[in-house]
């Protein structure tokens, strides 16, 4: 989060000096650079910046978007692959208890975490890894003594195999997937826009409350996109409902 609001910070003094900038220093340009050609240069070169940063912040904000919908719907996933592997497990006895106490254990741990940053849930840390290759120690112990266990033990290993597999799909997924180069170069091109809009502005109120809210709320839009680009950390984050409700059916 912390370079998130860096960012969006960053973005904001830049606006404000450009808008502000020009605006003040207009009057003292050479006269050939006030004419009423070079403003309407000016304003044709601001305006193709004007579509392509148009173009370019939409694709970001879909990005992140998609970001944050697939790895919400992989963690309900998860959840319920580990719903399904306790109810295998109470299926197939007391022999199961040591293992299903081990998988609420894992639950608990990834749930336990106040600022979940990093989350010990997707996090590759070592924690997080031990207590759920124990499930799977505690799973590879069991002995069935018939058909039927055979089937039920089967059926738990394959979906202890699908947890560790989303598990680490969620990993993959939680790092963010906005390149900087692309902020930074959207930055540039905000900053040329705002030095346009300054260029020729008369000298009022107004005019400079205008350039302060709409350089705020440009950059907090970039700070809400960044951070729903990492949806494990920061401001909004993805919900652990999902897992609450499954550690509720484990401890039932």
């Amino acid at each position: 989060m912390v370079l998130e609001l860096l960012v969006a910070v960053v973005v904001f003094a830049l606006l404000m000096t450009a808008s502000i900038g020009t605006m003040l220093t207009y009057s003292k340009l050479p006269v050939h650079h006030r004419q009423d050609e070079t403003n309407t240069v000016v304003r044709l070169v601001a305006n193709i910046f004007v579509v392509m940063t148009s173009l370019v912040f939409g694709l970001m904000i879909n990005s992140s978007k998609n970001t944050f919908a697939e790895i919400d719907k992989n963690v309900h996933a998860f959840a319920t692959q580990i719903i399904l592997l306790d109810r295998t497990l109470r299926t197939y006895g007391l022999e199961a208890n040591e293992t299903r106490k081990r998988l609420e254990n894992y639950v608990e741990n990834a749930l336990s975490n106040p600022v979940r940053a990093p989350d010990p849930l997707v996090k590759s840390d070592r924690t997080s890894e031990l207590a759920l290759n124990a499930v799977g120690d505690s799973l590879a112990l069991i002995a069935p003594s018939n058909p039927g266990h055979v089937v039920l033990w089967n059926d738990a290993r394959q979906q202890y195999q699908r947890i560790v597999e989303q598990r680490w799909i969620i990993v993959e997924q939680s790092e963010g997937v906005i390149p900087r180069p692309l902020i930074t170069m959207l930055t540039a091109w905000l900053t040329l826009i705002f030095a346009s809009f300054g260029y020729r502005a008369p000298r009022n109120v107004i005019v400079v409350l205008m350039f302060f809210i709409s350089a705020l709320l440009i950059s907090l839009s970039i700070f809400v996109v960044l951070d729903m680009d990492v949806p494990f950390a920061g401001w909004i984050q993805i919900s652990d409902t999902p897992l609450r409700r499954a550690l509720a059916e484990l401890q039932q």
